[in-house]
């Protein structure tokens, strides 16, 4: 990989500078024009572009300096681009720094705020190139989980939710009772519909049943079925939730808030695979996979006596748990769009986005309610918007407030402030100018602050 490309189309200036970062080690390209320079963007790996504004005769416009620069973004958008002007306004630079520019320096520059300058800047772009490299292989991967599985068309980017899912694939042939674990609308269904989906049993019956939703009276004969005059109000023969699903999978949800009697007749037709409709003498036998979820700590449960320790056994033989949105942050957006999208239709209306800052707003909430609540909040959005870009007032949300370096939290050390200053880096990707407006500074009070509190970035070793 090239450290740094150089491009300028004076060879005294190319020369100064080849020498200063050669001093430092580092790998050093360099670029007279701006055709040479995007084809060297083009054809290789460059960790930091140095572009001087400045090129041909009329030196003064800097109109050949701003294509070139638009033309590095244009072929990476994330390449880290610092600009050298002697000619060129305040204001040009200004301008390009909102459009993707990491920083500018004036002619004649500081040698050693230029090295680290660039020092800091390889190092983001390292991260973000390690970062690229883990993402493009974990796109990979589900690919290929959804090209092999059935995935009933869940959405998820998180590698946790990845983890899940490529375990409950690998689980479906099993045929063996799973116990889903997870905060309500974490998405416990949608994984139990994935080992149906995938499972011997895909094409016969997949029943659910809520049975922290039925009362207690009702339970066995929604379970097992009744006889008619079974008991009273019964007329007609009612077939069960087990029968139902013969052949099949049995999906119980909130299994946690099974009564007492309840986990009973469930534990002795998961040993035996018999039961009897109520009012009913006759014995039948049923084959039936079980899943079942619960937002309940059964561990707890059974050390207070509210769930029964054998029935736990029977209906964990392989535990999938199902991490909270809020641990799942890369999951919010696409789910988001995903809901958009459905609604949008069903509501017969085209071309809604979310602004930026109702992205930020999305990503910054905490979704006690997980994906129900995220679902929910799109659909008000749609709802609600007074427009086709959507807002946070629309998803009933706050906008995000970035807390500033300015005014640090009661009690700040300097410990905290540097911890604040490089996660501002970081999702500033290195654009200085970014971070200091995220953090409420200058730039040159952002560069201040860095050389108080040691914040200098190592360069990568060599491969």
């Amino acid at each position: 990989m090239i450290d740094v490309l150089l491009v300028d189309d004076q060879p005294a200036v190319l020369n100064a500078l080849k020498i200063l970062f050669e001093i430092q080690d580092f790998e050093v390209r360099t670029a007279s024009s701006p055709d040479q320079a995007l084809a060297i963007v083009a054809s290789e790996e460059v960790g930091v572009v140095i572009q001087d504004m400045n090129f041909g005769r009329d030196k003064t416009s800097g109109e050949e300096g701003i294509e070139l620069f638009r033309g590095i973004k244009r072929e990476d958008a994330d390449l880290p681009v610092l600009l050298l002007t002697g000619w060129t306004s305040l204001e040009t630079a200004v301008a390009l720094i909102k459009e993707g520019a990491n920083d500018y320096l004036a002619k004649p520059w500081d040698d050693e705020k230029l090295v680290k300058t660039v020092e800091n800047l390889l190092r983001i772009r390292g991260l973000q190139l390690e970062q690229s490299r883990i993402y493009a292989a974990r796109r990979q991967a589900r690919r290929a989980l959804r090209q092999k599985y059935e995935l009933c068309g869940f959405i998820y980017e998180s590698e946790q939710m990845h983890e899940v899912v490529t375990l409950a694939t690998r689980i479906a042939r099993a045929d063996v009772p799973v116990l889903i674990t997870g905060p309500s609308g974490s998405g416990k269904e949608k994984i139990a519909e994935i080992i149906q989906a995938n499972s011997e049993r895909k094409a016969r019956p997949f029943v659910r049943v809520n049975v922290g939703a039925i009362p207690d009276d009702l339970m066995e004969s929604e379970l097992f079925g009744a006889e008619a005059g079974a008991f009273t109000g019964s007329q007609k023969l009612r077939i069960g939730r087990f029968e139902t699903a013969d052949g099949g999978t049995l999906f119980l949800d909130e299994i946690g808030n099974l009564s007492a009697a309840g986990q009973m007749k469930l534990l002795r037709v998961l040993q035996s695979g018999e039961y009897e409709r109520l009012g009913s003498s006759a014995t039948r036998r049923v084959d039936v996979r079980i899943i079942s979820a619960t937002n309940v700590d059964l561990g707890q449960a059974i050390a207070e006596g509210r769930f029964r320790e054998d029935l736990y056994f029977r209906l964990n033989v392989v535990e999938l748990g199902v991490p909270p949105l809020a641990e799942r942050p890369d999951d919010v957006l696409p789910l988001a769009q995903q809901f958009l999208s459905e609604f949008a239709q069903a509501e017969g209306a085209s071309g809604l986005t979310f602004s930026r800052e109702a992205q930020d707003a999305l990503l910054a909430h905490s979704w006690p309610g997980n994906v129900r609540e995220l679902r929910n909040g799109v659909q008000r959005g749609i709802l609600t918007r007074t427009r086709n870009v959507i807002e946070p007032v629309d998803l009933g949300l706050k906008p995000r407030v970035i807390p500033t370096a300015t005014a640090p939290k009661s009690g700040a050390t300097d410990q905290d402030d540097r911890v604040r200053l490089q996660e501002a880096l970081v999702r500033a990707r290195g654009v200085v100018a970014d971070a200091a407006t995220e953090l409420g500074i200058s730039r040159q009070a952002l560069y201040r602050k860095m050389e108080k509190l040691g914040i200098v970035l190592e360069r990568r070793p060599k491969a």
